[in-house]
């Protein structure tokens, strides 16, 4: 008997359900008369004050004000809700009564008086009517009579909607005083993102700026220096950003984290000079040697990529320093291999460098760390050209460490060291496979060899200019630009309206970029865009444009008109998000 009681109200329960989808369905697509006859049915049913509302709305988008306003009326003398009265304000508001209007407006916002707990439903119900100054007097009223933070949060909300920015910003640092902790903290920080630019000189920028400096003159409080970091930060004023962080550093010298944070922002924006100071001054400050052991790595990178033929000896020696300091072992690995990579790819000592990691492999080394030595070593077997032995490297690699990232970025290099070697093939099969693979950045990357290959070896039997890019592609690796520009070149002469055109014009202009010949990088990608516009490299070569005339050529108007190329042209494109933020900001619009 039980169980016929529960599956009749399990099937009535389902019918209800059903009907309740139906009724919000109608109400979306503009069904209304619909919508009503559904509500009406469900409030019989069930006389909850959601149903209640719902078929008010409905009766109001059908203009029946006058039904409206008995149905609110005779529901009031059962119920002293002040949402109703809100409710009843607003029809009278519909039928242009502003006088009775407001004289329920300010029978709901009374309420708050007996019981300011009040105030955040009738706050909530004037909002969901869009009628924001009532909303703000409510909110407003409610922190008169209790100091409940959360008012100020919605205060800043609707300041923010109304375009009274100050005191948004001023409502969410008060918010925020009250309530410091990361996850409110961060929410802010994402409203206030929708506010600000890139552009320090943005008129919302220099508005949070003031605030922030007077509430550190006011009240020395990290929070507002940890707040004013982050807005240069977003302005890439980490010169700024390192000045607040240092100060917040040594009124709380706990860890450094926030500032090697902020060196590598630096770094991945490729603004060297701060990266190094920062670097430096982690190298100089750091107790804790891991710390202290990766400032001096991130310094050698750097200036090992700004370096000339003549700067080459003195990094050498400032490795060889490090290690009589620190010494050759686990700890000082990411140094090793940096040091070896920089033997090979930069002294063009390979012999050399291969030795020195053979050493380093006599050391106590987990089995991922033995993986990244090989890996290493492998690719210096490949920069000679060694591509048998490379792949045995790259294959230990693949079954020592199976299911991790450096497992699979050694597939990745096993399908390139074949792409080199002209299997292209063998090459296509491994990358196949990591198409799928958990890491972006290598199924990115395995993806745009594998097109390059699958695009080119059917239009010539004989693969011949698939065989040129790939050497070209090789002597790029080998850190030889030059000699992959003229090989390009080759191809371009030999191979031109072949499908393989395209991809070398892409390369070389990266090559040309490289080497700092911006008129001929640019030359290639106009090239690009001219005769291979409905091509996949198309859009690639607008943002590399937009790139070039945006951060290194300083002409923000042809920066913005290849990104709006983007914009309108390549929707599908995975430049676009960046592409439309990059365009506003050029434009002087807040970040959304």
């Amino acid at each position: 008997m039980r169980l016929v009681v529960f599956l009749c109200f399990l099937l009535s329960f389902n019918a209800f359900s059903q009907e309740d989808l139906e009724a919000k369905e109608y109400y979306k697509n503009g069904e209304f008369e619909k919508a009503l006859l559904s509500y009406q049915k469900l409030y019989k049913k069930n006389p909850n004050s959601n149903y209640f509302i719902q078929l008010i709305k409905s009766h109001q988008q059908l203009e029946h004000y006058n039904t409206v306003e008995n149905l609110l009326q005779e529901r009031l003398t059962k119920v002293k809700d002040p949402r109703l009265f809100v409710e009843l304000g607003y029809n009278f508001k519909l039928k242009n009564d502003t006088i009775s209007a407001n004289v329920n407006f300010n029978k709901a916002i009374d309420f708050i008086n007996q019981n300011p707990n009040y105030a955040y439903t009738i706050g909530r119900t004037f909002e969901d009517h869009s009628l924001l100054e009532q909303a703000i007097q409510v909110y407003e009223k409610g922190l008169e009579l209790s100091p409940n933070p959360n008012f100020k949060l919605q205060l800043a909300r609707i300041y923010g909607e109304q375009g009274h920015i100050e005191k948004m910003f001023k409502s969410y640092l008060e918010f925020v005083e009250i309530n410091e902790n990361e996850t409110y903290i961060n929410s802010i920080k994402r409203a206030f993102n929708e506010f600000i630019s890139e552009n320090s000189e943005n008129e919302n920028n220099i508005m949070l700026r003031k605030i922030l400096l007077k509430k550190i003159q006011e009240e020395p409080k990290l929070l507002w220096n940890e707040m004013l970091s982050w807005l240069f930060i977003q302005q890439k004023d980490y010169n700024k950003a390192f000045v607040q962080e240092k100060a917040i550093f040594s009124r709380q010298p706990e860890s450094l984290d926030r500032i090697n944070e902020l060196a590598l922002v630096a770094l991945n924006d490729k603004n060297y000079d701060i990266a190094q100071d920062i670097y430096t001054y982690l190298s100089e400050t750091a107790q804790e040697l891991n710390t202290k052991l990766n400032a001096h790595y991130n310094l050698l990178q750097i200036e090992t990529q700004l370096a000339t033929l003549k700067d080459l000896d003195a990094i050498d020696t400032k490795y060889q320093n490090l290690f009589k300091t620190y010494g050759k072992f686990s700890q000082t690995l990411q140094l090793q291999i940096a040091y070896a990579h920089f033997l090979a790819f930069n002294k063009h000592l390979p012999k050399e460098a291969t030795t020195f990691l053979k050493e380093t492999l006599q050391l106590q080394l987990t089995v991922i760390q033995e993986a990244q030595v090989k890996i290493e070593l492998a690719d210096i077997l490949v920069l000679q050209e060694k591509f048998n032995e490379a792949l045995i490297y790259y294959t230990q690699i693949q079954r020592s460490s199976k299911n991790s990232t450096i497992s699979q970025e050694a597939r990745y290099k096993v399908a390139r060291t074949s792409f080199f070697k002209g299997d292209f093939k063998w090459a296509e099969s491994q990358l196949k496979v990591l198409k799928a693979s958990t890491s972006q950045l290598i199924a990115n990357d395995a993806l745009d060899l594998m097109l390059l290959i699958t695009d080119n070896k059917y239009e010539d039997s004989t693969q011949l200019g698939l065989k040129l890019y790939a050497k070209a592609d090789l002597m790029d690796f080998q850190n030889k630009p030059q000699e992959a520009i003229i090989l390009l070149e080759e191809i371009l002469t030999q191979h031109k309206g072949k499908t393989i055109e395209d991809q070398a014009l892409f390369k070389q202009a990266q090559l040309f970029e490289k080497n700092k010949q911006y008129d001929k990088a640019i030359k290639n990608y106009q090239a690009i865009i001219t005769n291979f516009k409905d091509d996949i490299l198309a859009d690639d070569a607008y943002y590399y444009l937009a790139e070039l005339y945006n951060n290194i050529l300083s002409n923000p108007e042809k920066a913005k008109e290849n990104y709006e190329q983007i914009i309108f042209n390549h929707q599908d494109s995975i430049y676009f998000v960046e592409a439309r933020k990059k365009f506003r900001m050029l434009r002087g619009d807040a970040i959304n």
